[in-house]
């Protein structure tokens, strides 16, 4: 609860679920398998729903899902938590989003749904740096060797090409947070650089930003807070699940 006095929740939160998933293998969708029981999509969600600056959380499915959710995510639909549609790509999934949120919203929060075990830690510290006027995304130092491949990176065995400094490479997770004004003239430059024929689809929130010119720091992160993205990494998450109930 807020204490009295302070300011209403003003944080809004983008949760990305609309992906096929199809690296999850044959089934239900992703976001909608269970964890030890839990949905994964609930398990990404309550982090945001019971923290007290959130406002308003936005959840993107896929398409026809928004309409005929399944029912533990319908009785959870309401006036702090919507529904809506998703589009082809990411970035049209996370536009949406943001155009759902409230007025009244001056901080913006997009989380994969596909991230269920992110700390309130990592949330508070993502939320204070946007509240500082930067772009702010969780992440961990990258601790693998990493090589570059060549041509011919699409065959089975592809050939190095270069062995990669790893000692400022940091591998981006979410939350990742933003001033609401940034993040949709950040969108909004976007847009016009596409019509213009202008650079790929955005990997993230942050490099949309990035090419718009604003500042975009890292939040250092839990590994904890992992993809699921295969049906491997299903099985990682019970064993976490098991660990952190």
């Amino acid at each position: 609860m807020s204490s009295p006095g302070a300011s209403p929740p003003d944080v809004g939160v983008v949760v990305v679920a609309a992906g096929a998933g199809v690296r999850a293998g044959p089934g239900e969708a992703k976001q909608f398998r269970p964890i030890l029981g839990v949905p994964m999509l609930l398990r990404a969600l309550r982090p945001f729903t019971s923290h007290p600056e959130v406002r308003q959380v936005i959840v993107v499915l896929p398409p026809g899902y928004a309409d005929r959710p399944p029912e533990w995510l319908a009785k959870l639909r309401g006036d702090r938590l919507g529904l809506i549609a998703g589009g082809a790509q990411r970035v049209d999934s996370v536009r949406a989003g943001l155009q759902a949120l409230r007025s009244e919203t001056s901080v913006v929060l997009v989380h994969d749904a596909a991230r269920p075990f992110v700390s309130r830690g990592t949330i508070d510290a993502v939320i204070a740096r946007a509240r500082a006027g930067v772009g702010a995304v969780a992440a961990v130092p990258a601790s693998d060797t990493l090589k570059e491949v060549g041509q011919g990176s699409h065959r089975p065995t592809p050939r190095i090409a270069r062995t990669i400094d790893r000692e400022r490479i940091w591998r981006a997770q979410t939350p990742q947070g933003f001033p609401r004004q940034m993040l949709d003239d950040a969108y909004a430059q976007l847009a016009d650089s596409t019509q213009n024929g202008g650079g790929g689809a955005p990997s993230d929130d942050a490099e949309v930003c990035e090419r718009a010119g604003f500042p975009v720091e890292l939040i250092p992160d839990s590994p904890y807070n992992v993809k699921i993205t295969t049906a491997d990494d299903f099985r990682i998450a019970e064993a976490l699940a098991r660990e952190l109930r």
